[in-house]
């Protein structure tokens, strides 16, 4: 349902249900002037949120756009421009911030009210946790020894320990302070359930689970000593967990609990460099289906993986194999990650230049220059290396993809695009 926890909006500080009352019913005279007023609607409304944040002069346009695009669209399913009424629009503000209903966030927002209540005093311990406010989480936890098993009021139903993941709960609570593994220590000593479960990505969603696959604790340098502290005190680890770290762009933590004894397949040996797994997987009996080969070959070339990749075009497997999920081959990816050595080992390979993918139908060469000029990566060497490989290899050139001024700006690889557009 809408929205993913994580992407909820922020409450202000003293959210007045008068007020809301009053947004529902200019939402709905919104709708019914047309979408360009609703939109305007989405628009002011989320500024005004972001504008009363305390923390709100660190958020960007980027940080709200998602969810405004998600919060438009949402609008145009639930109220139609004739007969919008203020229970839908009190309906979309409700799960706009998290909540399954209106009276659930007019509970949340009556409870939170009172300083002393249930509700306020999860609310100051999740704020404490994403701060680093030890001392203050310290005095909550000792007034209120039931606080550590107390779950939020929002769709999610996270624990305390949950927070400390900064992955799942709201995106303005993901936050990995310095003092993550000493506020995680604390919670564990309080009585955390370990593994309590989350209502995120489907659900059954464990602390361990979150932390290995946040880029938070991944960026803060913390990602591997959580997962030790949570592991020493008898985390489960689920099966497929190190395939969850390598398709979340949580390597290390992949490679670290593959040494701790979680599971390792033969794709996440592809991914983690294992050759001595890869191997294994390929010995007769054994036999590897076409799918997984595909697999392979991609999760390799998204961690350029080469050792990895030469291993499986020695084993036999195919260039052209692509993922299930997406239809991308090794080349696909290889050109979007800028890998501009192991696009040549491919071409080399006879990996097809002009395969489209299953998802966006395109082949590697568009795939390159999206990563390049629409993700805006900060290096334009390797993709003019990519692009120069794959024309010189025969791959082509459709004008309508090169229309770029950052291409006309390197003459020798835009003769070269023009060249392939006109052969």
């Amino acid at each position: 349902m809408y929205p993913n926890p994580q992407d909820a909006l922020p409450l202000p500080p003293r959210p007045d249900l008068e007020q809301y009352r009053t947004r529902a019913k200019e939402l709905v005279a919104a709708c019914r002037q047309g979408d360009p007023a609703m939109q305007r609607w989405v628009t002011r409304w989320i500024a005004d949120l972001v504008r009363l944040q305390p923390d709100g002069s660190r958020l960007s346009p980027a940080d709200v756009e998602r969810p405004g695009q998600q919060l438009i669209h949402f609008v145009r399913e639930r109220l139609r421009p004739n007969d919008a009424t203020i229970a839908q629009a009190q309906f979309v503000i409700a799960r706009a911030h998290g909540f399954d209903s209106w009276p659930k966030l007019v509970q949340y927002v009556e409870a939170a009210a009172q300083q002393d209540s249930a509700v306020a005093t999860f609310e100051r311990a999740a704020d404490a946790i994403v701060a680093g406010d030890l001392a203050t989480l310290e005095l909550l936890l000792r007034a209120e020894p039931a606080l550590v098993g107390a779950r939020s009021s929002r769709e999610h139903r996270s624990t305390l320990l949950h927070y400390a993941s900064a992955n799942g709960v709201e995106s303005y609570r993901q936050r990995t302070p310095a003092n993550i593994v000493a506020i995680t220590e604390r919670l564990l000593d309080a009585g955390a359930a370990i593994d309590a479960e989350a209502d995120v990505y489907g659900g059954g969603a464990t602390t361990l689970a979150l932390v290995v696959t946040s880029s938070h604790p991944r960026a803060a340098g913390v990602q591997n000593a959580l997962a030790d502290l949570l592991l020493a005190r008898g985390a489960r680890l689920d099966a497929g967990i190190v395939r969850y770290c390598l398709m979340n762009g949580c390597p290390e933590a992949a490679a670290h609990l593959a040494g701790r004894g979680a599971r390792v397949t033969a794709t996440d040996a592809a991914g983690l460099g294992r050759l001595d797994l890869l191997r294994q997987a390929f010995e007769p009996p054994k036999s590897v289906s076409a799918a997984d080969r595909g697999e392979m070959m991609a999760m390799a070339a998204w961690y350029g993986q080469r050792d990895a990749i030469r291993l499986l075009l020695k084993l036999g497997v195919d260039p052209a194999l692509r993922r299930p999920e997406g239809g991308q081959t090794a080349l696909h990816v290889a050109a979007y990650q800028g890998d501009a050595k192991l696009v040549e080992l491919l071409i080399q390979h006879g990996a097809p230049l002009d395969l489209p993918d299953a998802q966006f139908g395109t082949p590697p060469l568009v795939w390159a220059l999206h990563a390049w000029l629409k993700e805006d990566r900060p290096s334009a060497a390797p993709y003019i290396r990519i692009l120069t490989a794959l024309v010189a290899a025969g791959a082509t050139v459709k004008p309508e993809w090169i229309a770029d001024e950052r291409l006309r700006a390197e003459p020798t690889l835009f003769a070269a695009l023009l060249a392939a557009v006109r052969r």
